[in-house]
């Protein structure tokens, strides 16, 4: 979110009456303490409800009850009409859907407006992905730096495409969620949900390097759980990862490459190694099959390139 949306936001948010401010705030808590979301998606929920009775409070709403499918469809309009990417609206759509519903169960309103709201179709398409020559040097670019920040950088690369695990799953890791004997990280995923994520030797030695001589350099806090710290001894924040990982890239001479691409990656890898789609899914955490679908689509369009290069009649 630009900081720009997020004052628009904050001062409409302002404005808005009482009873509406009331249920943003409800709502907020219900994501994070019952549906157990993350504090960037709470964020962005939270956005997207204060636009939509901004909306509907300039359409005459006073209170969550008056919503109806009118306004609800009303906002989406605007939305689509300012420009506003498809998959974005989705969300928003969604965003809406999730507070109508939660608004009709808690009594704020007496019938779920949103039930009716038709979500715009996304098309999904298929994730960038290193090669895997590609993904070896950028996890190899910062293993000459024997500094307690390059161990460190060397440990998030190689523990990144080893696991598969999202950048905000990686920077929750403590120091006790690593099984360094059976190379297992015990990880929390979406939803506080729990499981077990195997790594490989290169992964381990660069973690066994960093807690020998690059923690101890930077932990600030003797207590502090966390496995991977910042500079000034606290946990490790994403925005930090995605730092060294576009640096790890551009090092290496590769396009810009994010945490998100890494993950990209070594579901592809698998898949490509061999790996069936369910223990694929179980390793990155997908809720639904469907999502890891997308990775043998990858595959198959990687495999047609190769095809076409080498095959005499293709």
């Amino acid at each position: 979110m630009s900081a720009r949306r997020r004052v628009d936001l904050q001062q409409a948010r302002e404005k808005l009456p009482n009873a509406m401010r009331e249920a943003v705030a409800g709502f907020a808590a219900h994501l994070a303490d019952v549906r157990r979301r993350s504090e960037h998606t709470v964020r962005a929920y939270t956005g997207d409800i204060v636009s939509l009775l901004d909306h509907a409070f300039r359409a005459g709403a006073r209170g969550v009850g008056d919503l109806d499918l009118e306004m609800l469809r009303g906002w989406l309009a605007q939305l689509r009409r300012a420009g506003v990417a498809r998959a974005t609206v989705a969300r928003r759509a969604a965003a809406a859907r999730t507070f109508t519903s939660w608004a009709q169960r808690t009594g704020l309103a007496e019938e779920d407006a949103g039930i009716r709201l038709g979500v715009p179709r996304v098309r999904r398409t298929a994730p960038t992905v290193l090669r895997t020559e590609q993904a070896t040097d950028l996890v190899e670019t910062p293993v000459t730096d024997e500094s307690a920040l390059g161990l460190r950088d060397r440990a998030v690369l190689e523990l990144l495409y080893a696991s598969g695990i999202r950048v905000s799953e990686l920077c929750g890791l403590n120091i006790a969620d690593i099984d360094a004997g059976r190379r297992l990280l015990r990880v929390i995923g979406k939803g506080d949900k729990e499981r077990k994520v195997p790594y490989g030797v290169p992964a381990q030695d660069a973690l066994d390097d960093y807690l020998a001589a690059g923690r101890l350099h930077l932990r600030g806090d003797a207590d502090e759980p966390a496995l991977f710290l910042g500079a000034r001894g606290g946990r490790l924040h994403p925005t930090i990862v995605r730092r060294i990982v576009r640096g790890a890239a551009l090092a290496a001479g590769l396009a810009h490459t994010t945490p998100h691409g890494v993950r990209h990656s070594t579901a592809t890898h698998m898949l490509e190694g061999g790996a069936d789609l369910r223990s694929v899914q179980e390793l990155l955490g997908h809720a639904t099959i469907s999502t890891t679908q997308i990775y043998t689509h990858v595959s198959a369009e990687r495999l047609r390139e190769a095809f076409t290069q080498a095959h005499p009649r293709a």
